[in-house]
């Protein structure tokens, strides 16, 4: 995963326009000649023990009411496309304890992978603390995922 680097995400980014004072916001970027959708689709083939570790995080947030599964409508990967523009995929979702967006922004030969959070109460902040050390291993996970040449 040399190939990713933590990074600021370009102030052009619609990611921006989420973010308020006390969000959380990571951001990570790598080389690449992809495209938006293609790099968006490579970031969102999750390896299967990203996969297995939401399916437990379904299993545990169920009884407190949060969601398990998302809406129907257009997705990539498991999250819902929120808006779209020729360069930048914005995917994510309000929930009760917090709302998340992931932007994969292609910015010249760099892709950007940017995850924001906003937490509603203290349900928010506790998930977010629990879950911070996985969050950083599947967004460069991810970021690793767009960089990976073409083995075709």
């Amino acid at each position: 995963m040399s190939h990713t680097k933590k990074t600021q995400l370009p102030q052009h980014s619609l990611l921006h326009d989420y973010v308020q004072q006390g969000d959380f916001m990571d951001c990570y970027a790598c080389a690449t000649d992809l495209s938006v959708d293609q790099a968006a689709a490579r970031a969102m083939e999750f390896p299967g023990w990203a996969k297995g570790l939401l399916r437990l995080r379904n299993i545990l947030v169920a009884p407190l009411g949060l969601r398990s599964e998302f809406p129907e409508g257009e997705k990539i990967g498991p999250f819902p496309i929120d808006q779209r523009t020729e360069n930048e995929i914005i995917l994510g979702l309000d929930d009760s304890h917090l709302n998340f967006r992931i932007s994969i922004l292609k910015d010249g030969t760099q892709a950007y992978c940017a995850t924001w959070v906003h937490r509603n109460n203290w349900l928010g902040r506790a998930y977010l603390a629990l879950i911070m050390p996985f969050h950083v291993l599947i967004v460069r996970n991810a970021v690793s995922q767009i960089w990976r040449p073409d083995t075709k």
